[in-house]
């Protein structure tokens, strides 16, 4: 697996990719709010790392630079768990400087597992549209 810069030929694996794990992910949620225009909607501006498995599009993690905000990283459902969400973590990390945040609805309990083992920490909670959810923020590497 490697990581790499978003490029061209990437968007329209991802923009299939985002809509298919927002649906499965968010499935307390209407699968019908969610569209492929939003790929790109909801990372203008913003840094896309992307991970390749055999230069094919497998996960991806937006970063609002400005902030240091992570708004996604989401990896295929094929291919969670080995290790690939760590790696773009990591990636993002060296991107951007600590602290690093980024907001995760709480109902999305895999993903609230995934940053506490990965050292995020909760400082605030709050409602959004879609529920409640809990500011992350990390202050180190991760391992």
């Amino acid at each position: 697996m490697k990581i790499v810069s978003i490029r061209k030929s990437d968007y329209d694996s991802l923009r299939n990719l985002f809509l298919k794990e927002r649906q499965n992910t968010f499935h307390w949620l209407n699968p019908l709010e969610f569209q492929l225009k939003d790929f790109d909607r909801y990372t203008k501006g913003e840094l896309i790392l992307v991970a390749l498995l055999d230069d094919i599009p497998v996960g991806f993690i937006s970063i609002w630079m400005k902030d240091n905000f992570i708004h996604h990283l989401y990896i295929d459902q094929n291919h969670q768990g080995k290790g690939i969400g760590t790696q773009l973590l990591k990636a993002a990390i060296k991107k951007t400087k600590l602290p690093i945040t980024l907001k995760c609805l709480e109902n999305n309990t895999k993903a609230v597992k995934f940053y506490l083992q990965k050292g995020f920490f909760a400082v605030e909670r709050g409602q959004s549209e879609h529920g409640g959810y809990i500011l992350f923020e990390l202050l180190k590497n991760i391992d």
